[in-house]
């Protein structure tokens, strides 16, 4: 896995042992930066469950103004440190980055975001109790900034609760159709409400 695209194109990044993160591909990452163009320069960005950061690494090497990654996995907290420390050095500059080693769950004020990009476990998707309160998340981030673009890789078969559809719409959907494949949804809050 690598940075696929702006300053820092080309860079490794790495990743935990195992099967504990899910990174996204560069090609679907490829797809939504292309889709998301200028939004991203100057962005502040937040990483939710970041696994390995590349969201928020890819969006630095376009041109973000700052990264705030949150993720529980101490493994995974390291490799972001390092990934944070490859993309600097490609940047030729200190990255404006922020690791916060928690549960997503627990923040209860956050950093105001231009865009977020969230990958949690599908099996919190599945369950409704824990999909509600990642949509409860983005309540909270909206409150800071309603124009947040949201990016939300979930399985195929995702559908958005009769909740979350009142509160966000879904802009655009990319990536698989197989269920269990991932896809990536993304969405803003409802501007009427």
């Amino acid at each position: 896995m690598r940075i696929a695209s702006g300053k820092a194109s080309g860079i490794s990044l790495a990743a935990p042992k195992g099967d504990t993160t899910r990174p996204a591909t560069d090609a679907a990452r490829l797809a939504i930066f292309s889709s998301l163009a200028g939004d991203v320069n100057g962005a502040r960005v937040l990483d939710l469950f970041a696994g390995t950061g590349a969201y928020g690494l890819e969006a630095l090497s376009l041109g973000a103004r700052s990264a705030c990654f949150v993720e529980k996995d101490k493994n995974a907290v390291l490799c972001i440190r390092k990934n944070i420390s490859a993309v600097s050095k490609a940047l030729g500059e200190i990255c404006n980055a922020r690791i916060i080693s928690a549960d997503c769950f627990s923040l209860r004020k956050v950093d105001p975001a231009d865009i977020v990009f969230a990958d949690p476990p599908y099996d919190l998707l599945r369950d409704p109790r824990t999909s509600a309160k990642i949509f409860d998340l983005f309540k909270l981030i909206s409150g800071e900034n309603p124009d947040t673009l949201f990016v939300l890789e979930a399985p195929a078969e995702f559908e958005l609760s009769e909740t979350a559809s009142d509160t966000f719409t879904i802009l655009k959907r990319f990536g698989k159709k197989s269920r269990g494949k991932p896809s990536q949804i993304l969405m803003r809050l409802n501007l009427s409400e």
